[in-house]
């Protein structure tokens, strides 16, 4: 980011994620939600140029960096795949508890972790993202202290979700908490950990999962109308889980519901709002958290299947403190498992590795054209460009004609 830009101007450009950090580290800012459905950060003062440096330097969205041993110390033995990050571990798993894993966007194995870590007292609390008790259309950050909580929460949020807005309030709260986020919200985290090392001890444990990116409310909003329904209405919404890959389901005040299988609201129209700042991404896996999951979809033809079955995470241990956890998970009767090859995960997550290998020609087009394009370093993207082939032009082509159209810019 130039000298002299303001945070409107990051915001005007793309590059904000929406993660929150900056609403809580003490800046004058606020997260609010946007014409276009998504969630920005606003200064409620104008910042200093002090202000504005610190903002700048902890955003992931300016700038995302792959792990390293300064930022991620115990990850040092971790092998540097191409692809997934580093890597100590990789499993088939899920939540050995029935309702838990029926309840949970994958198997509920991230689930059953934090509920592991609340029941051993390893943390106080875990910070994550929930329905808004406010308003049943909108994600909301919110911790959890029991098993309870957690099951509640479970399942994924096809919205704009600020976890890190919660980060201030819920450090005043606990002594120590896990925090389970997006990719983007935990490398912007991990930095704010080396900025701020007397974190470390507050903030122990990084949970992720894959992501392909945050859809705007107008998304949802969409989906309701196809139904006949409006948002001003509902009394519930949930996006995933109970089963797997579990149905959209809407339930109004009126006693009407509706719902939409995983092919209906991700697959047709919810990945068709997806911010631009998401298709520029490096990191969809979560590389700087200590434990990632992910769908481990079964697989027909070559490609992920999404017929209801019983849940399974792909989870990739990333860090030695990680692979401890996960152990202990296990041992203590919370997580099954199975064995999973890297081979098995490219099946089941082909998108992820598209994007990784297609992401070079993406920024080369934005930069071809002017465009305010994310510094990035560690993201082993020419490696990857290189398997890249015909997509190459083809992702080039298409982010030229957005940007080209002003859809990059907010």
């Amino acid at each position: 980011m130039k000298a002299g830009r303001s945070l409107a101007d990051l915001v005007a450009n793309g590059l904000c994620t929406g993660c929150g950090l900056c609403a809580s580290i003490g800046l004058p800012v606020t997260m609010r939600e946007s014409d276009r459905g998504f969630l920005r950060p606003v200064e409620e003062t104008a910042l200093t140029e002090d202000q504005l440096a610190r903002l700048v330097a902890l955003c992931p969205g300016v700038s995302l960096d792959g792990p390293s041993a300064e930022r991620v110390p115990d990850a040092e033995a971790a092998v540097m795949h191409p692809v997934w990050g580093p890597v100590l571990g990789m499993h088939r798993t899920w939540a050995a508890n029935p309702g838990m894993r029926f309840a949970g966007a994958s198997g509920g194995a991230i689930t059953a972790i934090a509920a592991h870590l609340l029941a051993s007292g390893r943390a106080d609390a875990v910070l994550h993202v929930g329905a808004d008790p406010r308003s049943a259309l909108r994600s909301a950050s919110r911790y959890s202290v029991a098993t309870g909580d957690v099951v509640e929460r479970a399942g994924s949020r096809y919205a704009p979700s600020a976890t890190l807005a919660g980060l201030d309030d819920a450090l005043q709260r606990f002594e120590r908490i896990a925090v389970i986020a997006k990719p983007c919200e935990i490398a912007g985290l991990r930095r704010l950990l080396a900025a701020e090392p007397g974190l470390a001890d507050r903030i122990p444990w990084l949970l992720s999962f894959f992501c392909a990116g945050v859809p705007s409310l107008h998304g949802t909003e969409a989906l309701l109308r196809q139904k006949g329904l409006e948002a001003e209405g509902l009394e519930s919404l949930r996006y995933r889980g109970n089963g797997w890959p579990g149905r959209m389901t809407a339930h109004m005040h009126d006693g009407r519901s509706a719902s939409w299988s995983y092919a209906q609201s991700w697959g047709v129209e919810l990945h068709r709002h997806l911010q631009f700042r998401c298709k520029i991404c490096a990191d969809g896996t979560g590389e700087h958290a200590d434990l990632v999951a992910a769908d481990a979809w079964a697989t027909k033809d070559g490609y992920p299947d999404f017929e209801e079955r019983d849940g399974i995470s792909a989870l990739i241990v990333r860090t030695r403190k990680g692979t401890e956890l996960f152990e202990s998970a296990v041992s203590s009767g919370a997580l099954g498992t199975a064995p999973l090859s890297l081979d098995e995960l490219a099946a089941m997550q082909p998108y992820q590795v598209d994007r990784k290998r297609t992401l070079i020609a993406r920024l080369a087009a934005l930069r071809r054209l002017g465009g305010m394009a994310p510094r990035y370093r560690r993201q082993r993207l020419w490696r990857n460009g290189l398997r890249g082939g015909g997509r190459l032009f083809r992702n080039f082509a298409g982010t030229a004609l957005r940007v080209l159209q002003g859809r990059h810019r907010e």
